[in-house]
């Protein structure tokens, strides 16, 4: 425990700490050699958070760049009020910052009008100032009462805080248990042990009658806090009794402020209310209630307060705590309105304390707090907007202005990835007398937060309700909503939902585009009903009508990528998600990257490039997992089993996949677990286990959810196991299905998909000829070698050895090239069959020895970039970006990056 006595710090002592002190110098010295860290110490109220925190400060010493916060509970609705606490002392490097980045950073910390952007995009450009800072020596960030930082604060440190890597930065975090840091280690500091419980009280309070020392170690149960302060208090008083102990402590102060002069307990009220800290402020509030600063003088005397400089603080926050809570209610009411009162060039913070001074409906203090949401939203405080709307709409006097309020308060909430919040509104919003319009877009908030937690059928239903309130007052909105349900019930493999959802649409009154928006439900449906052909045509016109939806239609326009891969279109869906990420980039809106990014990454999957889906899928899967969206990580995850499959990589391609399947929920997501059972019969088939991959893929074909996701891929692998265990019959219905696919499609890649397996069942070569040139054609390179090779082995068996080593090096330069080793050893196995005298090794692949972080950086560098211009890409700081470069140029060989660009990073 770090101890003080009096105003200064005279000495400190840690008791009973030794392993957590080591663990925290573990990160200290790492930093010392640019090693980043961080870590959540995570305890009880008086367990010694803080005294760890200052004992980290001096372990630091000198050279460190020591930045300081805490979380202040009046102020956690203010956004980013506790990040521009931390950053403060560092604005005047804010310059250095990335330029999306540092336009993000300033607005939410009110240098400059704010654009829309996302909490995350600043938790990367604080981690950018960060960076610049450590360029001259290790940072150190000590935020404390972590659990009272305001949401956006709270989700920018940590977000940086989770990407820290070579920078020579810590940040410690210390918040009372309700506090949560997911993704960074924690530190629980146990109480202390009865020697050093006894050690402590023994060294600061000697002179204790052994009965009193006994309740004393009794009450307190190694609290270090407790051991320090209850021989202050009367502890023959009943009042102890078995009380919690942070609920004792407070009792305890609470009489102990009850001694104090009455201006002495007004001067607490007052530091306790006034959010800041502000000694200036809190002198004129006291002023102007007939006080002097004599009162706040007898306040510090109390040991309760402490000035330093410009500011006054309580010298823990349960003394805090117990100052507010032991005052009257009108007391309180009237510190507020005088504290507003005082901020009238502050209108935000005026408008939440003439909240708390309120004691009733009053609509002059809910429009103020209203425009105080605007403002906030504008900084990217969605949480706080949320918030301050929330407490708007109890203050509004008019049902119908509170029901709009609160309406917008749910969406914000939703927006800001605040689902629990968002579901708790609407059950409010949802018991006032609300509008079929507002009924509706209750019910669109809460079918996408089902839809994002997996929850597929129930957010098909809400989606549906909702378009019923919506389809008399604004039928257009209903339209795009039962798209949404369509989409719902598609994910799930629900094709009676779909139907549902595109029959009500249909009855709609949607003018001239109803034709139009029918047939973006429709056309998906018309492929499973013998309309094939038509229904193609339908969900290309659908493609092509969506590019004049508005741009900040994100899932209107993302179910439309969707659709244009699920016909093959993958050139044209990949170029639409490559589009709206840039968007989103550009935008700051980081939640809704996931869901484009791991699609972006199938479409690459399907088309071969391999590592740039792998890259794609860990970068989008790592934020979805930073934002709580675990949907978009089985998504991410999908890709990833199909990639180690492909590279042969069982214990990856397993572990990924049978974790999934086995997770699935009951209301799965159909196309998901497609993927899945894809990877393991694709697994199976690279590495010959043929019956093994076509008992999977059989079952997945005439599973319900049949012709979900890559579904011509699919079917080509079940053709192909079947033919390599000579049973072609197995194969008939899934060639069948494939001709009339591509039939419909009419794509090239469709029909050298054909071609490649009618090959494979008549012994036809000139058709894998064909298949072959159609591939190249559309630069499908892993489909080309699959189809080489498959030739190469029929004509090494027609005895045209030759022919069959010509195609078969070919295959083998791209297996190895594509990193596909199960395949590329079958062409070997084959090569030498032919009569090949020396067959070549694979050699030393490039992208192999990086990691995806690594090679994703040093191709960005290759091609140019600079490291802030890379760092804003990845969401890295610079100086990571620098270190991975530092260990990827003797992986490959290279001494600067100059060298990069001779290097083949395709």
């Amino acid at each position: 425990m770090l101890i003080f006595r009096g105003p200064l710090r005279l000495a400190y002592m840690l008791y009973g700490r030794a392993g957590d002190i080591q663990q925290i110098g573990r990160l200290l010295d790492g930093a010392r050699h640019s090693r980043s860290g961080a870590l959540a110490i995570i305890a009880e109220a008086g367990e010694g958070k803080s005294a760890l925190l200052h004992h980290a400060e001096e372990l630091s010493g000198a050279g460190w760049r020591v930045l300081r916060c805490t979380g202040i509970e009046s102020e956690s609705e203010l956004p980013f009020a506790g990040l521009h606490l931390l950053l403060n002392p560092t604005l005047d490097r804010i310059d250095a910052v990335p330029g999306p980045q540092r336009d993000a950073l300033r607005g939410a910390l009110g240098l400059c009008p704010a654009e829309q952007a996302d909490r995350f995009l600043v938790g990367v450009a604080t981690l950018s100032l960060l960076a610049e800072l450590s360029a001259v020596g290790p940072v150190l960030c000590l935020i404390d009462d972590a659990q009272w930082l305001d949401r956006p604060s709270a989700d920018a440190l940590l977000f940086a805080a989770r990407r820290l890597g070579a920078e020579g930065i810590v940040m410690l975090f210390a918040g009372r248990t309700e506090f949560t840091a997911p993704g960074l280690p924690e530190l629980r500091p146990a109480p202390l042990d009865g020697e050093a419980a006894a050690a402590l009280l023994a060294d600061f309070w000697p002179d204790l009658e052994p009965a009193v020392r006994r309740r004393v170690l009794a009450e307190a149960s190694g609290n270090p806090l407790a051991l320090l302060e209850l021989p202050r208090m009367d502890l023959d008083s009943p009042q102890l009794g078995p009380l919690p102990l942070p609920s004792r402590l407070q009792s305890g102060y609470a009489q102990f402020i009850a001694d104090q002069s009455e201006s002495a307990r007004m001067a607490m009220l007052v530091v306790a209310a006034e959010e800041t800290g502000d000694l200036g402020l809190v002198l004129r509030v006291l002023t102007e209630m007939g006080l002097t600063a004599d009162a706040l003088a007898e306040a510090e005397r109390s040991g309760m307060v402490c000035i330093t400089g410009p500011s006054v603080s309580f010298r823990h926050p349960l003394k805090r705590a117990a100052a507010y809570h032991s005052a009257s209610f009108t007391q309180r009411l009237a510190v507020h309105a005088a504290i507003a009162a005082a901020l009238a060039d502050d209108p935000d913070r005026s408008a939440w304390h003439r909240a708390a001074a309120a004691t009733g409906p009053d609509e002059t203090v809910a429009a103020a707090l209203e425009v105080a949401a605007d403002r906030a939203r504008d900084r990217t405080g969605h949480a706080s907007a949320a918030a301050a709307l929330e407490r708007a709409a109890s203050l509004t006097p008019d049902p119908a202005v509170r029901a709009r309020r609160l309406m917008s308060a749910v969406e914000i909430a939703a927006e800001a990835g605040r689902t629990d919040r968002a579901l708790r509104l609407a059950e409010q919003a949802e018991r006032l007398d609300l509008d079929p319009s507002q009924r509706g877009r209750i019910g669109g908030v809460r079918g996408l937060i089902e839809f994002e937690h997996g929850s597929l059928r129930k957010a098909h239903n809400l989606f549906m309700e909702a378009a019923e309130h919506l389809a008399e007052v604004d039928p257009e909105r209903a339209a795009w909503t039962l798209i949404e349900a369509g989409r719902a019930s598609w994910t799930a493999g629900d094709l009676t939902g779909v139907i549902r959802a595109r029959d009500r649409m249909a009855a709609l009154p949607l003018g001239e585009q109803g034709a139009l928006l029918v047939s973006s439900v429709n056309g998906p449906l018309m492929l499973h009903s013998g309309e094939r052909a038509a229904g193609v045509a339908q969900i290309r016109a659908s493609v092509a009508f969506s590019r004049a939806i508005p741009l900040d239609m994100i899932s209107i326009r993302l179910a439309y990528a969707l659709q244009a891969a699920l016909i093959g279109d993958m050139p044209d869906a990949r170029d639409m998600l490559a589009e709206l990420a840039e968007l989103l980039r550009d935008r700051g809106m980081i939640g809704w990257l996931p869901a484009v990014g791991c699609t972006l990454a199938t479409t690459e999957m399907i088309l071969g490039r391999f590592r740039e889906a792998e890259l794609t899928s860990t970068q989008y899967g790592r934020i979805a997992a930073d934002i709580g969206q675990p949907n978009r990580v089985s998504h991410a995850e999908g890709n990833l089993a199909i990639i180690a499959a492909v590279r042969g990589d069982e214990q990856r391609c397993r572990e990924l996949a049978e974790r999934n399947l086995r997770e699935a929920p009951g209301d799965y997501n159909a196309i998901d677990v497609a993927h899945f059972q894809w990877a393991l019969a694709l697994l199976d088939l690279g590495l010959g286990r043929n019956e093994l991959a076509l008992d999977r893929l059989e079952a997945q074909y005439h599973s319900p959810n049949r012709a979900r996701g890559q579904w011509i891929d699919l079917l080509s692998d079940l053709v192909e196991a079947a033919a390599r265990l000579r049973s072609p019959q197995r194969a008939l219905e899934a060639l069948t299905d494939i001709e009339e696919w591509s039939s419909a499609i009419e794509s090239p890649w469709a029909e050298a998909l054909t071609l490649r397996c009618q090959a494979q069942l008549n012994g036809d070569g000139e058709l894998f000829a064909q298949a072959l040139k159609l591939h190249a054609a559309v630069e499908r390179w892993y489909d080309y070698a699959r189809t080489g090779l498959l030739y190469g082995e029929w004509l090494r068996r027609e005895r045209r050895a030759g022919e069959a080593r010509t195609h078969l090096r070919k295959a083998l330069e791209i297996f190895d090239r594509l990193g596909a080793a199960p395949w590329a050893e079958r062409a070997r196995t084959e090569l030498r069959a032919a009569g090949e005298g020396v067959v070549p090794e694979p050699e030393t692949d490039l992208a192999a020895v990086l990691t995806p972080q690594e090679f994703q950086v040093v191709r960005l560098a290759a091609a140019g970039s600079t490291n802030k211009e890379i760092a804003a890409q990845l969401f890295l700081s610079p100086k990571t970006v620098g270190h991975h470069l530092y260990r990827a140029f003797p992986k490959l060989g290279v001494a600067s990056r100059v060298e990069l660009v001779r290097l083949n990073l395709d």
